[in-house]
């Protein structure tokens, strides 16, 4: 069990950990509860998310359900009934944790890539990249952090080895470089950030 004491730590543990579930407090310095749900939801549909929380207001427990919460409690409860829900909620868990951006689809527990309807061959190496790309997702994440994070070499290595990587995603992703793409095309998937890294989808 991991335990985050605040919600910017929460998101960041997620990021890096795959959570079999997910047990929020709404009442979280930093970065609320209510963010965190969010931030979870947006990660994947499949992480079960149980939610607790003093505030007595039903709008409160409707607001987070729409916003995605598996499950809700309220403050003071059962130990042995928040096991029980938490045991409720891993076994109706869906297989697998998969993170979605329009139509791609990264399985992070099966190590398998899909889009549109093609399953996707990649590398190791290619998929920690994505992989880490898809975490990220609407930031910028720069070449000295990609280094760092897949390659685990130093952000100030000359190299271009994130580049050409990079490319060999988006070939095989279908996914044309910017330059090439036409004014009939799709928005590319994978976008330069001229002057730092890449991103996929929108600024969030």
């Amino acid at each position: 069990m991991t335990v985050a004491t605040d919600g910017e730590m929460a998101i960041e543990t997620a990021r890096n950990l795959i959570p079999e579930m997910a047990v929020v407090d709404l009442n979280l310095p930093r970065r609320d509860g209510a963010e965190v749900l969010q931030f979870l939801r947006s990660l994947t549909e499949d992480l079960p998310i149980l939610i607790l929380t003093a505030r007595p207001e039903p709008e409160t427990r409707v607001r987070c359900l729409e916003m995605g919460a598996d499950d809700f409690m309220q403050k003071p409860f059962s130990f042995a009934e928040l096991r029980a829900r938490c045991r409720a909620l891993m076994r109706r868990r869906s297989p697998g944790l998969v993170l979605r951006h329009g139509d791609l689809e990264v399985n992070r527990v099966e190590h398998t890539v899909r889009r549109n309807v093609e399953t996707i061959a990649l590398t190791s190496k290619e998929f920690a990249l994505l992989e880490y790309l898809m975490l990220h997702r609407g930031e910028d994440v720069s070449r000295a952090d990609l280094l760092e994070a897949v390659w685990n070499m130093s952000p100030t290595a000359g190299t271009n080895v994130v580049d050409v990587y990079i490319n060999y995603l988006r070939r095989k992703l279908h996914d044309p470089s910017p330059q090439h793409a036409g004014e009939n095309c799709a928005e590319p998937l994978i976008r330069t950030v001229r002057g730092l890294g890449y991103r996929i989808g929108v600024n969030a």
